[in-house]
């Protein structure tokens, strides 16, 4: 099976990998993939992950800034008589003539049980939400924005205190296995497109910087959903300088003593020692494990505490210019 693979970042990888392997029956004859790109600290200009690999065996690359106005990646990827387009987090909407080049269709894999969680970051917003469950979806592309017939769904838990972080690699490997799977029953005319109730949808949009400030308002339990949704970004003031609190524990595992008073929305209520501090919010308090000071390394709210950064009665509080 000819296959033209369109990914960009890391959640693509394990899919490309899969189709990659030896013996496998699929040839990845093309990549597409975003333009390289400034990233990390030192905003170096990197190719894509998904460059890179497949540069190393030796496949086409191509990288259209627009790719419904390249008229030149347009015309290469028709040239290539693929049987199938799969898309993973590629980062572009794919237009209709791409959609209608190969045989079998463009097969997309996405994040989230569809019709839950559409668009750009279904992993986060489902931790944010406080899902307990998620998954992946195979769909047959259209040209609307996760609107494709589902053909395959696998599911996965969601851990009480896992990140968006540790759950992508997961999904991103499940996703991969469910490809595999889609891929061969297509082929085979073993799979019916099962068309999406669009009146259960929900979204998922891109990631704004107002969605990463905390407010001390809300429960200990949506925090401790946002902290691990958006982490390691999410962030709050102290004493007039911004402070990031990159993990917390689940108030259901980690409850405060009965000691421990409740106090105001922001306030430093308790000291759980090896742990961290807590923090009281609009309903509980909340077990801050990990922060980051500003032009300072990630550390445990416990090091904070001994080094004299926190301390109890401080106050964390909303930026204004958050």
């Amino acid at each position: 099976m000819r296959v033209v693979f369109f990914g960009t970042p890391e959640f693509a990888l394990p899919s490309l990998r899969i189709l990659l392997q030896p013996q496998s029956p699929f040839e990845v004859v093309g990549l597409v993939c975003q333009p390289d790109r400034p990233q990390g600290r030192g905003q170096k200009v990197l190719p894509p992950v998904t460059k890179v690999l497949a540069q190393a065996h030796g496949i086409p690359v191509w990288q259209p800034v627009r790719l419904r106005r390249d008229a030149e990646v347009l015309a290469a990827l028709q040239a290539l008589a693929a049987d199938v387009f799969v898309v993973v987090a590629y980062g572009q909407i794919l237009p209709l003539t791409v959609l209608q080049m190969p045989k079998l269709g463009c097969v997309n894999v996405h994040g989230s049980l569809l019709p839950a969680y559409r668009g750009a970051a279904p992993i986060q917003w489902a931790i944010a939400n406080g899902e307990t469950e998620t998954g992946v979806t195979t769909m047959l592309m259209d040209e609307g924005m996760d609107t494709g017939a589902i053909l395959l769904q696998a599911k996965l838990p969601i851990g009480s205190e896992q990140t968006s972080l540790e759950l992508a690699p997961q999904l991103a490997q499940l996703g991969a296995e469910l490809l595999v799977e889609t891929l061969l029953k297509l082929e085979k005319g073993e799979l019916t497109p099962i068309p999406q109730d669009g009146s259960l949808a929900t979204y998922a949009p891109l990631l704004k910087k107002p969605d990463f400030h905390l407010d001390w308002q809300r429960s200990a339990q949506a925090l401790h959903n946002q902290i691990r949704a958006f982490s390691p970004n999410c962030f709050t003031g102290l004493q007039g300088q911004r402070i990031k609190i990159v993990r917390s524990g689940s108030p259901q595992l980690h409850p405060p003593p009965s000691e421990i008073p409740q106090g105001s929305p922001g306030e430093v209520v308790g000291l759980a020692r090896g742990e961290g501090i807590y923090v009281a919010t609009g309903e509980g308090s909340l077990l801050i494990r990990r922060a980051q000071l500003p032009g300072r390394k990630e550390q445990s709210a416990w090091d904070l505490v001994n080094g004299g950064q926190l301390k109890m009665g401080m106050r964390f509080e909303p930026l204004p210019d958050a």
